[in-house]
């Protein structure tokens, strides 16, 4: 999709539709004066209906009027979901967009952009292949110029993570993901590199490879770079991504219904990370980030791990695996015990971890965790306030040390499975584990922070601007919480 900024709603010569999106009771008189009476009178319906409404200026044009339920980013990027919805019944390929303020244009573009959203990779209908408008033209001033590049880059690299997870998981094998991450990668000047299974085996990835050894695809780590001149950081912030590019469960198999039908998702984390690495590039944020995205899938062939195997991590730690369903945590440990060598500032991971996330916050928020120490509430803070911003909204759940006493083994370091309570707690536990040196006393490890998405990461209903299937939940959040962190280092 171009989007290009206009002057105002005279310089859209030959729109199909123009969206307008209100949230003042008063309709403001340039879109009255154009197009008539009928604009408050669709206002009003709209506000009314909580829907989108359309009519037909004196002049032809097809106008359509969404009122803003709030005054928050997030209702102006619903509003605009609303209207992308209209312009994708009505096939329109250019569209204005109009706002009544500038300070509200980036969230209507990032809504309109991301409620555009469609799938259509294995649509063969003729009727099914539109893929939406081709052209918007946002009414503003050169003060909202950057709002606009900002809101379209973080909306196409949601879009960009919803792509991977939605592709059928006979293509997104753990080195065809490879392939795809590298050429989204190299479009935006990213290093990349993509191991294969010699050289995992060589770094001794212990977790990662028992998980694929059920597998007849081969496993892949994935690690991406930004590193501009212009960083202000001295040390790399390291953002970790689980890519189970498809979960059956191993031998501890998964219902099919409600449960592995949906499994493709499982490497939501890992693209997320992806996107977010393609936004800070494109943006230029002055940060230098390294990604780590582990990937395989985790199926039960005939060389499968098994319940009671004791697994040699890459860092040194032994494991007992009590579930083989609890694999992305065994993938995790492995990335977050070789981010140690990077000495990072942060480091954030992403994952689809537990369905205790879920059964705790629902599908809408995630669960954020981190280090129970000194900085612990000033990082839990910076998720907090990008959650708000995004709309990826994140509540924060406690990581006291007693939860290990849940992962205490009989036969190893640790088991990868802590009990039926306090399930997204003790998984997080069990990768803080893999943070710092166990055999050092005096090794408290790297800041760090996970985020837990198995519930907003893929969507079973159309909601907003999140459609139904990969989500991208997340995306925004980390670019947001990298923003930030670039403007408070510099």
């Amino acid at each position: 999709m171009e989007i290009q900024r206009i002057n105002g709603l005279e310089s859209a010569k030959s729109a199909d539709l123009t969206i307008l999106l209100i949230a003042a009771e008063q309709t403001p008189e340039s879109w009255r004066s154009k197009f008539g009476s009928a604009t408050d009178k669709a206002a009003e319906d709209s506000r009314t209906s909580k829907a989108a409404v359309s009519f037909y200026a004196e002049d032809g044009s097809r106008v359509c009027v969404v009122a803003v339920a709030e005054s928050d980013n997030d209702s102006w990027r619903i509003a605009a979901a609303k209207g992308a919805a209209q312009a994708g019944l009505l096939k329109s390929e250019s569209v204005v967009l109009a706002v009544e303020s500038s300070e509200t244009v980036g969230a209507a573009v990032e809504g309109f952009v991301l409620g555009s959203y469609r799938y259509l990779r294995y649509k063969t209908a003729e009727d099914a292949q539109w893929p939406g408008p081709s052209t918007l033209m946002v009414v503003g001033d050169a003060n909202s110029d950057a709002a606009i590049t900002t809101a379209q880059i973080c909306a196409e690299a949601t879009n960009l993570a919803r792509d991977l997870v939605n592709r059928s998981p006979d293509e997104t094998t753990p080195q065809g993901l490879g392939a795809l991450t590298k050429e989204a990668a190299e479009a935006v000047g990213l290093s990349v590199d993509v191991w294969d299974k010699a050289t995992i085996e060589t770094e001794c990835m212990g977790g990662l490879l028992a998980v694929n050894r059920g597998s007849i695809q081969p496993p892949a780590f994935i690690t991406l770079e930004h590193q501009p001149d212009s960083a202000v950081n001295a040390k790399p912030i390291v953002l970790v991504g689980k890519a189970v590019t498809f979960d059956t469960g191993g031998l501890s198999l998964k219902p099919t219904k409600d449960s592995m039908d949906h499994m493709k998702m499982d490497m939501s984390g890992g693209a997320v990370v992806i996107g977010a690495m393609v936004a800070i590039a494109r943006l230029a944020l002055p940060l230098h980030v390294i990604a780590l995205v582990p990937s395989t899938d985790n199926r039960p062939g005939q060389d499968a791990y098994v319940p009671g195997d004791v697994i040699h991590m890459h860092s040194g730690a032994t494991v007992e695996v009590l579930n083989t369903d609890a694999e992305g945590r065994m993938l995790l440990a492995d990335a977050l015990s070789y981010a140690r060598r990077f000495d990072p500032q942060l480091v954030i991971d992403v994952a689809t971890l537990t369905g205790a996330q879920v059964v705790a916050l629902g599908s809408r928020v995630a669960a954020v965790l981190t280090k129970e120490d000194d900085q612990a509430s000033e990082r839990i803070a910076l998720f907090e306030k990008a959650g708000k911003a995004t709309g990826d909204l994140v509540a924060p759940l406690p990581l006291f040390d007693f939860y290990k006493e849940q992962l205490e083994s009989d036969v190893a370091d640790l088991k990868n499975v802590g009990g039926r309570e306090a399930g997204t707690i003790t998984a997080a536990k069990f990768l803080e584990h893999f943070t710092s040196d166990q055999n050092d006393p005096e090794d408290h490890g790297y800041p760090w922070v996970h985020l837990d998405i198995a519930g907003p990461a893929f969507g079973h209903t159309e909601r907003g601007y999140h459609p139904k299937g990969s989500t991208g939940f997340g995306v925004r959040l980390l670019t947001a919480v990298l923003t930030d962190l670039a403007d408070l280092i510099a």
